[in-house]
Protein backbone atom coordinates (compact mmCIF):
# COMPACT_ATOMS: atom_id res chain seq x y z
CA UNK A 1 0.00 0.00 0.00
CA UNK A 2 3.06 2.26 1.18
CA UNK A 3 4.52 1.97 -2.85
CA UNK A 4 1.54 1.95 -4.12
CA UNK A 5 0.80 5.57 -2.29
CA UNK A 6 4.31 6.74 -3.10
CA UNK A 7 4.46 5.70 -6.46
CA UNK A 8 1.13 7.67 -7.21
CA UNK A 9 3.08 10.45 -5.54
CA UNK A 10 5.83 10.35 -7.97
CA UNK A 11 3.71 10.75 -10.90
CA UNK A 12 2.39 14.24 -10.08
CA UNK A 13 3.16 16.73 -11.44
CA UNK A 14 4.75 19.79 -9.40
CA UNK A 15 6.00 22.38 -12.06
CA UNK A 16 5.44 25.69 -11.27
CA UNK A 17 2.58 25.62 -14.34
CA UNK A 18 1.06 22.42 -12.80
CA UNK A 19 0.90 23.77 -9.16
CA UNK A 20 -0.83 27.08 -10.91
CA UNK A 21 -3.20 25.10 -12.78
CA UNK A 22 -4.23 22.66 -9.70
CA UNK A 23 -4.93 25.56 -7.59
CA UNK A 24 -8.23 27.13 -6.83
CA UNK A 25 -9.30 30.49 -7.86
CA UNK A 26 -8.56 32.29 -5.13
CA UNK A 27 -5.23 31.37 -5.15
CA UNK A 28 -4.68 31.31 -8.95
CA UNK A 29 -5.51 35.33 -8.31
CA UNK A 30 -3.17 35.48 -5.55
CA UNK A 31 -0.34 33.99 -7.79
CA UNK A 32 -1.35 36.21 -10.81
CA UNK A 33 -1.18 39.73 -8.36
CA UNK A 34 2.02 38.60 -6.66
CA UNK A 35 3.72 37.66 -9.88
CA UNK A 36 2.57 41.15 -11.91
CA UNK A 37 3.44 42.76 -8.18
CA UNK A 38 7.19 41.15 -8.55
CA UNK A 39 7.13 42.24 -12.33
CA UNK A 40 6.39 45.54 -11.89
CA UNK A 41 8.60 46.09 -8.62
CA UNK A 42 11.72 44.91 -11.00
CA UNK A 43 10.62 47.32 -13.84
CA UNK A 44 10.70 50.07 -11.01
CA UNK A 45 14.43 49.13 -9.79
CA UNK A 46 15.63 48.68 -13.26
CA UNK A 47 14.15 52.60 -14.61
CA UNK A 48 15.60 53.81 -11.27
CA UNK A 49 19.21 52.80 -11.40
CA UNK A 50 19.39 53.97 -15.16
CA UNK A 51 17.51 57.15 -13.93
CA UNK A 52 19.88 57.78 -10.92
CA UNK A 53 22.94 56.99 -13.29
CA UNK A 54 21.71 59.14 -15.29
CA UNK A 55 21.37 61.83 -13.05
CA UNK A 56 24.83 61.35 -11.64
CA UNK A 57 26.64 61.52 -15.02
CA UNK A 58 24.41 64.89 -15.76
CA UNK A 59 25.22 66.18 -12.00
CA UNK A 60 28.91 65.61 -12.54
CA UNK A 61 29.35 67.23 -15.82
CA UNK A 62 27.54 70.36 -15.18
CA UNK A 63 29.88 71.00 -11.90
CA UNK A 64 32.96 70.24 -14.08
CA UNK A 65 31.53 73.33 -16.42
CA UNK A 66 30.37 75.51 -13.49
CA UNK A 67 33.46 75.28 -11.51
CA UNK A 68 35.72 75.72 -14.76
CA UNK A 69 35.56 79.66 -14.55
CA UNK A 70 33.78 79.84 -17.53
CA UNK A 71 31.19 83.75 -16.36
CA UNK A 72 27.93 82.34 -15.50
CA UNK A 73 26.32 84.52 -17.79
CA UNK A 74 27.92 82.79 -20.53
CA UNK A 75 27.01 79.53 -19.27
CA UNK A 76 23.46 79.79 -18.69
CA UNK A 77 23.33 81.40 -21.97
CA UNK A 78 24.83 78.09 -23.85
CA UNK A 79 22.18 76.19 -21.85
CA UNK A 80 19.45 78.03 -22.04
CA UNK A 81 16.56 78.84 -19.93
CA UNK A 82 14.57 75.26 -19.99
CA UNK A 83 18.03 73.16 -19.59
CA UNK A 84 17.14 69.11 -20.03
CA UNK A 85 20.00 67.82 -16.81
CA UNK A 86 18.45 68.62 -12.93
CA UNK A 87 21.59 70.96 -12.11
CA UNK A 88 21.21 72.71 -14.95
CA UNK A 89 17.39 73.56 -14.61
CA UNK A 90 18.34 74.39 -10.68
CA UNK A 91 20.96 76.72 -12.04
CA UNK A 92 19.11 78.11 -14.74
CA UNK A 93 15.82 78.64 -12.45
CA UNK A 94 18.40 81.06 -9.84
CA UNK A 95 20.08 83.05 -13.53
CA UNK A 96 16.60 83.37 -14.75
CA UNK A 97 15.27 85.04 -11.57
CA UNK A 98 18.95 86.60 -11.13
CA UNK A 99 18.35 88.41 -14.77
CA UNK A 100 14.63 89.58 -13.67
CA UNK A 101 15.59 90.89 -10.88
CA UNK A 102 17.45 93.59 -12.43
CA UNK A 103 15.38 97.23 -13.15
CA UNK A 104 15.76 98.25 -16.42
CA UNK A 105 18.60 101.01 -15.20
CA UNK A 106 20.48 97.58 -14.38
CA UNK A 107 20.26 97.94 -10.51
CA UNK A 108 19.31 95.09 -8.58
CA UNK A 109 15.61 95.14 -7.02
CA UNK A 110 15.65 94.37 -3.03
CA UNK A 111 15.08 91.01 -1.84
CA UNK A 112 16.35 89.23 -4.76
CA UNK A 113 18.57 86.90 -2.91
CA UNK A 114 15.03 85.61 -1.62
CA UNK A 115 13.84 84.93 -4.66
CA UNK A 116 16.63 83.45 -5.81
CA UNK A 117 16.95 80.86 -3.53
CA UNK A 118 13.02 80.35 -3.33
CA UNK A 119 13.41 79.75 -7.10
CA UNK A 120 15.99 76.96 -6.45
CA UNK A 121 14.11 75.47 -3.69
CA UNK A 122 11.42 75.07 -5.98
CA UNK A 123 13.04 73.62 -8.91
CA UNK A 124 14.73 71.22 -6.06
CA UNK A 125 11.12 69.89 -4.58
CA UNK A 126 10.31 69.26 -7.98
CA UNK A 127 13.08 67.16 -8.96
CA UNK A 128 13.31 65.06 -5.75
CA UNK A 129 9.62 64.86 -6.19
CA UNK A 130 10.46 62.86 -9.46
CA UNK A 131 13.63 60.72 -8.06
CA UNK A 132 11.43 59.50 -5.46
CA UNK A 133 8.46 58.57 -7.44
CA UNK A 134 6.80 54.89 -7.00
CA UNK A 135 9.50 54.41 -4.10
CA UNK A 136 6.77 54.07 -2.31
CA UNK A 137 4.58 51.69 -4.32
CA UNK A 138 7.99 49.43 -4.08
CA UNK A 139 8.18 49.88 -0.28
CA UNK A 140 4.58 48.79 -0.24
CA UNK A 141 5.45 45.62 -2.23
CA UNK A 142 7.91 45.10 -0.11
CA UNK A 143 5.83 45.19 3.10
CA UNK A 144 2.35 43.51 1.37
CA UNK A 145 3.36 41.38 -0.89
CA UNK A 146 4.49 38.56 2.26
CA UNK A 147 0.92 38.65 3.97
CA UNK A 148 -0.35 38.19 0.08
CA UNK A 149 1.41 35.55 -0.08
CA UNK A 150 0.10 33.63 3.13
CA UNK A 151 -2.99 34.26 2.60
CA UNK A 152 -2.48 32.66 -0.86
CA UNK A 153 -1.16 29.73 1.55
CA UNK A 154 -4.19 30.08 4.29
CA UNK A 155 -6.47 29.16 1.55
CA UNK A 156 -4.44 26.77 -0.45
CA UNK A 157 -3.99 24.42 2.99
CA UNK A 158 -7.45 24.97 3.86
CA UNK A 159 -8.59 23.67 0.58
CA UNK A 160 -5.86 20.76 0.81
CA UNK A 161 -7.86 19.82 4.47
CA UNK A 162 -11.03 20.01 2.62
CA UNK A 163 -10.29 17.52 -0.36
CA UNK A 164 -8.50 15.60 2.67
CA UNK A 165 -11.92 15.47 4.37
CA UNK A 166 -13.89 14.47 1.15
CA UNK A 167 -11.88 11.29 0.08
CA UNK A 168 -11.33 10.18 3.65
CA UNK A 169 -8.02 9.81 2.74
CA UNK A 170 -4.42 11.08 4.13
CA UNK A 171 -1.87 9.92 1.80
CA UNK A 172 0.75 11.33 0.26
CA UNK A 173 -0.36 11.91 -3.05
CA UNK A 174 -3.87 13.18 -1.74
CA UNK A 175 -2.26 15.62 0.87
CA UNK A 176 1.23 16.72 -1.13
CA UNK A 177 -0.47 18.73 -4.04
CA UNK A 178 -2.19 21.15 -2.37
CA UNK A 179 -0.11 21.83 0.35
CA UNK A 180 2.36 22.18 -2.73
CA UNK A 181 -0.07 24.93 -4.33
CA UNK A 182 0.25 26.53 -1.21
CA UNK A 183 4.13 26.71 -0.12
CA UNK A 184 4.16 28.42 -3.90
CA UNK A 185 1.89 31.47 -3.07
CA UNK A 186 4.17 31.63 0.06
CA UNK A 187 7.27 31.72 -2.22
CA UNK A 188 5.94 34.60 -5.05
CA UNK A 189 5.12 37.04 -2.08
CA UNK A 190 8.84 36.17 -0.48
CA UNK A 191 10.26 36.96 -4.26
CA UNK A 192 8.32 39.98 -4.73
CA UNK A 193 9.09 40.97 -1.37
CA UNK A 194 12.83 40.36 -0.83
CA UNK A 195 13.84 42.67 -3.93
CA UNK A 196 11.76 45.19 -3.39
CA UNK A 197 13.07 45.73 0.68
CA UNK A 198 16.74 45.84 -0.73
CA UNK A 199 16.14 47.76 -3.51
CA UNK A 200 14.12 50.53 -1.70
CA UNK A 201 16.69 50.59 0.75
CA UNK A 202 19.60 51.41 -1.55
CA UNK A 203 17.46 53.39 -4.23
CA UNK A 204 16.31 55.56 -1.28
CA UNK A 205 19.95 56.36 -0.31
CA UNK A 206 20.87 56.82 -3.54
CA UNK A 207 17.50 59.58 -4.11
CA UNK A 208 18.60 61.47 -0.56
CA UNK A 209 22.41 61.65 -1.63
CA UNK A 210 21.57 63.34 -5.22
CA UNK A 211 18.99 65.50 -3.70
CA UNK A 212 21.51 66.16 -0.72
CA UNK A 213 23.81 67.39 -3.85
CA UNK A 214 21.74 69.53 -5.43
CA UNK A 215 20.73 71.09 -2.22
CA UNK A 216 24.61 72.18 -1.77
CA UNK A 217 25.22 73.41 -4.90
CA UNK A 218 22.05 75.41 -4.55
CA UNK A 219 23.59 76.84 -1.04
CA UNK A 220 26.77 77.31 -2.89
CA UNK A 221 25.50 79.27 -5.68
CA UNK A 222 23.27 81.34 -3.07
CA UNK A 223 26.65 82.10 -1.59
CA UNK A 224 28.55 83.29 -4.83
CA UNK A 225 25.32 85.23 -6.10
CA UNK A 226 25.48 86.93 -1.73
CA UNK A 227 29.14 87.90 -2.89
CA UNK A 228 28.15 89.73 -6.09
CA UNK A 229 25.46 91.10 -4.03
CA UNK A 230 27.29 92.52 -1.12
CA UNK A 231 30.28 93.95 -3.79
Amino acid sequence: MEAETLAVAQQIDFSLWALFARATFVVKLVMILLTAASFWGWSIIIQKFIIYRAARREAAKFDQAFWSGEPLDELYDSLGADPSGRSERIFAAAMTEWRRSHDTEGKLIPNAQSRIERNMSVVIAREAEDLQSNLTFLATIGSVTPFVGLFGTVVGIMNAFIEIAESQNTSLAVVAPGIAEALLATGLGLLAAIPAVIFYNQLSSMSDRLIGGYEAFADEFSTILSRQLDG
